[in-house]
């Protein structure tokens, strides 16, 4: 495939595997070793690079970047933070006068997850650099020296066009080109943010002979807010819906914030979350306790279908081969959705519990509930017996006690590295009580409670 970018300012036509990474390219055939190979999975952002293009700037993993996602736009490597003249970019200065270094492993892809964030005007430090591991110098000195930084100037030498390419065959522009393509190549592989797909390379070391790539398909990419429901393209980040989800749905917000890192929700699509079908993704039970409609596509025939139904067994979909998920659409009010993430590290982690609970309330009585839960069995689905046992009843602490007993007849968790069965299902239970703790206005999040 030939893929066309600026490097540190220098136009590159690459003749590229489509799913060489950019970390092998950059320090296999370019020498720029700078970036560095740690986890090689997107966890630790040693191998951070800035990528922009006319939506801006993002700091993205480049062991999980595939060469063709960079057609048409920018990249900046460390090499690339400082000057034509060899003037320090404010963070590398700041790391500097604030001894944010030690070992110097982490340091290249902290600088750049920290460039990234000054040329956006982000000051939420913490955040930002989740995605970063030190195990040296500690992230007290270096948060000093992102917060010394804040306030300079974006130096001029960042400001650079994308440069002018055609479209690619391999990344279509428009849905109708793209269905068309993929109902015709059902045994592709589609790759949106790699976020997924990038280990299948870099750990699993499988050969992908046929793949079609989405982040330039436009289409995707909407996000529509109308007066009841909330539209998403399948091709839309989950940085996007987070930002999107503060204003309408905080607590699911809330949740995506502990999504991944900064690298990750700023390359993984809600899309792919869905359609990868995991048992431990963190949206899905957010969109079946909202009661979503997942949008799909074959060639020019498309359907709708309630999110929950797409999970079929674990491996499983309700999608044939060349279907695309194109969306999704739920309520834009639900003012009692709440949703908990339980996994070991607060942090760029992975789920072992992850909890959504939709109750509604009328007179005191449950009039409706949506209860959905990832990590508890092969699937993510609902807690259909939990929901009927509050359905009806006084909406009490004795009506959520009785109903938390029930979580068995819902769930059969297993055993594994995360945690045990009995724990989550003790987890669960402990969930719907604190659900209830917290819409009768207690504080039951770890980051408000004080001793």
């Amino acid at each position: 495939m030939n893929v066309t970018f600026l490097l540190n300012g220098e136009t590159v036509q690459v003749e590229a595997e489509p799913t060489r990474t950019l970390l092998d390219w950059l320090r296999e055939d370019r020498g720029l070793c700078g970036t560095k190979e740690g986890c090689n999975e997107g966890d630790c952002g040693a191998c951070t690079v800035m990528v922009s293009d006319k939506d801006g700037a993002k700091a993205l993993n480049a062991c999980i970047l595939f060469m063709p996602q960079l057609h048409g736009k920018t990249v900046r490597t460390v090499e690339g933070m400082s000057g034509p003249d060899g003037q320090m970019h404010p963070v590398q200065q700041a790391m500097v006068d604030h001894h944010g270094s030690q070992c110097g492993f982490c340091t290249p892809g902290f600088v750049v997850s920290m460039a990234v964030a000054h040329a956006n005007g982000r000051k939420d430090h913490d955040d930002v650099l989740a995605g970063n591991l030190c195990r040296c110098t500690g992230y007290v000195p270096i948060i000093r020296a992102a917060e010394a930084a804040a306030d300079a100037a974006v130096p001029d030498w960042l400001n650079e066009a994308t440069p002018d390419v055609e479209t690619p065959e391999f990344a279509p522009e428009t849905l109708d080109d793209l269905a068309d393509w993929y109902a015709a190549n059902p045994d592709a592989t589609i790759i949106a943010g790699a976020t997924d797909v990038g280990l299948w390379v870099t750990k699993q070391l499988r050969d992908l002979p046929k793949v079609v790539f989405l982040n330039r398909c436009r289409d995707l990419q909407h996000i529509e807010v109308g007066e009841e429901t909330i539209s998403i393209g399948a091709g839309v980040t989950m940085a996007d819906v987070h930002d999107a989800m503060k204003q309408f749905h905080p607590s699911y917000a809330e949740m995506i914030r502990r999504y991944g890192s900064e690298q990750v929700r700023s390359a993984a699509t809600i899309g792919g979350n869905i359609a990868n079908g995991s048992p431990i993704g963190d949206n899905p039970p957010a969109l079946i306790a909202l009661g979503a409609t997942l949008h799909l596509r074959h060639g020019t025939d498309t359907r709708d279908l309630p999110i929950e139904d797409l999970f079929v067994a674990y491996g499983q979909q309700d999608r044939k081969a060349g279907e695309l998920v194109t969306g999704v659409t739920f309520p834009k009010s639900a003012p009692a959705l709440r949703c908990y993430k339980i996994s070991k590290r607060f942090d760029q982690d992975i789920s072992a519990v992850c909890g959504c609970f939709n109750v509604t309330v009328e007179d005191g009585v449950v009039a409706t509930a949506r209860i959905a839960f990832g990590g508890m069995a092969g699937t993510p689905h609902r807690a259909e017996t939990v929901e009927a046992a509050l359905i009806g009843k006084p909406w009490s602490q004795q009506t959520v006690t009785d109903a938390a007993d029930k979580f068995g007849a819902d769930y059969t968790p297993m055993s594994d590295m995360r945690a045990s069965a009995d724990y989550r299902l003790e987890t669960a239970r402990n969930l719907l009580l604190r659900y209830f703790a917290e819409l009768q206005g207690d504080e039951v999040s770890v980051l408000e409670v004080k001793a």
